[in-house]
């Protein structure tokens, strides 16, 4: 009996759709006439788009705005609880020590 392949998501295909698009786009700019197609279809469909983000864009705003006090709240206790000034202490001191140590064998 045949191994059937499942049937792909519909994630799975819009992934392949733009994987597909990134990888042709170059062979695109590439064909005569290519920048007055695209500055066409840009002049047609620009409008459209800045409607559509002018719509979401204000709620967006005000997400972020609602997010950012804790966000930064969270970053500085992880910064806090990270040793980062503590390694690279540690690790500017190794490097100190092997370069003097170089210099004491270059000398003898």
């Amino acid at each position: 009996m045949p191994v059937r392949i499942p049937k792909a998501r519909s994630s799975e295909i819009a992934t392949f759709g733009v994987a597909g698009i990134g990888a042709f786009a170059p062979f695109y700019f590439m064909l005569p006439g290519a920048e007055e197609r695209l500055s066409s279809q840009t002049a047609r469909w620009a409008p459209r788009w800045e409607r559509n983000i002018s719509y979401f864009a204000p709620p967006a705003q005000r997400i972020a705005q609602r997010i950012e006090p804790r966000l930064e709240k969270t970053i500085k206790k992880i910064d806090n609880k990270l040793p980062l000034e503590r390694v690279a202490l540690n690790v500017d001191r190794r490097i100190k020590h092997g370069i003097d140590r170089a210099e004491r064998m270059n000398k003898h």
